[in-house]
């Protein structure tokens, strides 16, 4: 469902339109042979060019992880992007499908596209297994099909398989299975997927996208309509102000991991951490109005988080430069 056409000029006026940013093909060369090395360099630019804070954060990692965090970051980019620049459903369905069978080639030894050439050498240095890669496609798929949430559950069932994945490759590349640490993992990283929710709730809603659980809606008693308003009714701002309550609540479940994770990962999560408590902090400064602007953090913040992960580096002997 798309907004009336007064709330979609409010938000392009506000910048807060459902914008594209270029896809993970059209951000470097993609190499014309299975050359292994020209496959990693193609992932690193996609990371690079793509993601702002990537250099950053992988600055917070050993360099022996550089490489495959760029890997697994252009595998995730280039599969929301079949998703995102479909045509219609069907056909972003049917691109997934393609991309799936590619990675079902990749783990049986027979990589042919060149992220999956780079992602074949990650899995072979690593053991990673298939499962979270194929749990992040079938929520890119999942977001054809379905566009409205009724509960929380339902709400945490696709985080985990939109963002959990994510924290579990990367704790697999330090050979971290542990089911506790691991837990710790999926609670900041459906802390990070819902205030990303709350803070684009104007962009999802033109993308005909809803994320809030109904159930939620209801209780606050705050409809559809209100969502395409130039400004955040008192209803909605207190719902909003429960769902950053409950994205908190994952940091804090969480949070424990910056101290107990593998040593060399702890300034990455430290810095992500941080990162999501700032974002919740920004939609609260903005009285948890996200449609009236997408509230965001600063470069000052983003600075002074990077800072924190380094010095817990140094406090940790994390070994940066193993």
């Amino acid at each position: 469902m798309k907004p009336g056409a007064d709330a979609t000029m409010h938000a392009i006026s506000s910048g807060q339109a459902a914008r594209r940013d270029q896809t993970a093909w059209r951000l470097a060369d993609l190499p014309a042979t299975g050359d292994l090395a020209a496959a990693e360099a193609f992932c690193r630019e996609v990371a690079r060019r793509h993601y702002e804070n990537f250099t950053v954060a992988t600055r917070l990692v050993p360099p022996r992880l550089r490489q495959h965090l760029a890997t697994v970051y252009a595998f995730a980019r280039w599969s929301d992007d079949l998703a995102d620049e479909a045509a219609d459903p069907v056909e972003a369905i049917a691109s997934l499908a393609e991309w799936r069978h590619e990675l079902e080639e990749c783990f049986a030894g027979r990589p042919r596209h060149p992220v999956m050439v780079a992602l074949s050498h990650t899995v072979r240095q690593s053991g990673l297994a298939i499962e979270p890669f194929a749990d992040l496609l079938d929520a890119f798929e999942q977001d054809q099909r379905k566009t409205r949430y009724e509960t929380r559950e339902e709400l945490v069932d696709y985080c985990r398989r939109s963002a959990d994945p994510v924290g579990r490759i990367v704790l697999s590349l330090e050979g971290c299975h542990d089911p506790q640490l691991v837990a710790m993992s999926d609670s900041i990283c459906t802390g990070l997927q819902l205030v990303n929710f709350w803070q684009d709730i104007r962009r999802d809603r033109i993308a005909g996208r809803i994320y809030l659980p109904r159930d939620d809606m209801q209780r606050h008693g705050v409809d559809e309509a209100a969502l395409d308003e130039p400004a955040a009714s008192p209803a909605l701002r207190r719902l909003l102000t429960d769902e950053v309550a409950w994205a908190r609540g994952c940091f804090a479940a969480g949070a424990p991991l910056a101290e107990s994770g593998p040593p060399v990962l702890r300034p990455a999560i430290t810095m992500f951490l941080g990162g999501g408590r700032a974002v919740a902090d920004a939609i609260e400064r903005a009285g948890f109005d996200t449609l009236t602007r997408r509230p965001t953090v600063g470069r000052w913040t983003k600075l002074r988080l990077a800072a924190r992960g380094w010095w817990a580096a140094t406090r940790s002997g994390g070994g940066m430069n193993a």
